[in-house]
């Protein structure tokens, strides 16, 4: 694995150099959106609505519009320069409960892994949040955005699950729980019992993704059942200014290869000098005297 941001884990006095890690990763499998007749494949352009110019993602910066209809134009070094950004610190703010965290805050899992020579700080906080059953509540920063986390001990390891803001969990009223329906003695206890009969502890590694191992065996099914083609990708068409020199480069390159093989160049290019898809006609046979005037 490689890690994707290297800081320190501090909770009062004590720093602990850690560097960060991706805990999950995705196996979907990914696809191409095609042409259904000819299988080409479909691309989107980075195109500006005001130049019209395809951009690429160097010049591409952050925008913040306004309810007013105002833009304000963000760039890297206006993120950098935030307080927050800078810092590659991990600030415990304080210890709770591992039940008083609602699992709909977690988000993203990490790991840490101890930066230093000495790792026994990072093995002193993992066996304190063991022995106490609690988890740290923690601050960072990420990727441009300041995070709120949750530091708890999985295995061996310190794992930070970044979580929602309170506000950005939705509240819902359903109309349809208004009015509860009653329960009956009877009903409750045929209830909990098909739950008894189907109580198991928990074992991740039991289940698997159904839907994409068969996908996978479908896809491969068509790969060695002769439905593969070759399809040869074309560049994409460029635009503007390019575009110009993109079909002035076509042309000249039609010309020598014209005289090359002894061809006119209009007729490798079609009248006016540009290009042309059609075939050009056979040229007739010319004399000796017209070939040296041609050239």
């Amino acid at each position: 694995m490689r890690s994707i941001w290297k800081g320190s884990l501090s909770f009062g006095l004590v720093n602990v150099p850690v560097k960060v890690y991706s805990a999950t990763e995705d196996h979907d499998v990914k696809f191409h959106q095609v042409h259904n007749e000819d299988g080409g494949r479909i691309r989107y352009q980075r195109k500006c609505e005001v130049c019209g110019k395809v951009v690429s993602y160097d010049d591409i910066v952050k925008a913040f519009d306004s309810d007013d209809g105002e833009r304000v134009i963000l760039t890297d070094e206006d993120f950098e320069q935030m307080p927050a950004q800078a810092s590659h610190e991990i600030e415990v703010l304080q210890f709770v409960p591992n039940d008083q965290i609602d699992p709909i805050l977690f988000d993203r899992s990490y790991y840490l892994e101890p930066d230093s020579r000495s790792p026994k700080a990072y093995a002193l906080l993992r066996r304190t949040l063991q022995e106490t059953d609690r988890t740290a509540v923690v601050h960072f920063a990420l990727r441009q955005k300041t995070r709120l986390a949750a530091l708890r001990v999985r295995g061996d390891v310190l794992l930070v699950q970044t979580m929602l803001w309170p506000d950005e969990v939705r509240e819902v009223e359903f109309p349809s729980l208004e009015d509860a329906p009653e329960i009956s003695d009877k009903e409750l206890k045929m209830s909990a019992s098909l739950v008894d009969s189907m109580a198991e502890d928990f074992h991740p590694e039991e289940f698997t993704d159904e839907y994409t191992v068969q996908l996978k065996e479908l896809i491969e099914a068509k790969l060695s059942g002769g439905e593969a083609f070759q399809i040869e990708e074309k560049e994409e068409e460029a635009t503007g200014e390019d575009a110009d020199v993109v079909d002035l480069v076509a042309a000249l390159r039609r010309s020598v290869d014209a005289r090359k093989k002894g061809t006119p160049a209009k007729d490798a290019e079609g009248e006016g000098g540009t290009t042309s898809r059609k075939k050009p006609a056979k040229a007739p046979a010319k004399s000796r005297k017209a070939k040296e005037k041609a050239s």
